[in-house]
């Protein structure tokens, strides 16, 4: 594990309490949190891998892999699918040959469901980059995502 994990990892010893902040510091330092590094994560904080690998998988900003040098995360929550953004993201995906949660082959894009923005009063709505984008449709959303970084 590269030095900046295991200097993380100092920080943040002593107690499940930890974890999430670990997991946040280990994600922003290395862009995800790799699988070689849960059971080191688990023996600093005194926890089971499982425990440490469920709650990466339960929450939406932890990634097991790099993401793309952009991100997108689509609103499927019930105000956006409500306005027709399940239809809006699935024609998306289809033109850029992508399924949730991947990230294309030459690693300029990633995909992310999400199920709530907050932006319910612009719906649909997606983060392009954390930034906000309300009211989408497919051209919309392609040309935020296939667009300039």
């Amino acid at each position: 594990m590269p030095e900046r994990l295991q200097e993380i990892l100092r920080q943040h010893e002593g107690g499940e309490a930890n974890l999430l902040r670990l997991l946040h510091a280990v994600q922003e330092a290395l862009g995800y949190i790799p699988r070689e590094a849960i059971p080191l994560i688990a023996e600093a904080l005194n926890l089971s891998r499982a425990e440490v690998h469920g709650v990466i998988t339960f929450y939406h900003d932890f990634r097991a892999a790099p993401a793309g040098r952009r991100t997108a995360r689509v609103c499927r929550g019930e105000a956006c699918q409500s306005m027709g953004g399940e239809g809006v993201a699935a024609e998306v995906l289809a033109r850029l040959g992508l399924e949730w949660g991947e990230t294309s082959a030459d690693g300029a894009l990633t995909v992310d469901a999400v199920y709530c923005l907050g932006l319910c009063a612009v719906a649909p709505a997606a983060l392009i980059d954390g930034e906000p984008l309300g009211k989408i449709n497919a051209e919309r959303l392609e040309a935020a995502l296939v667009g300039p970084s």
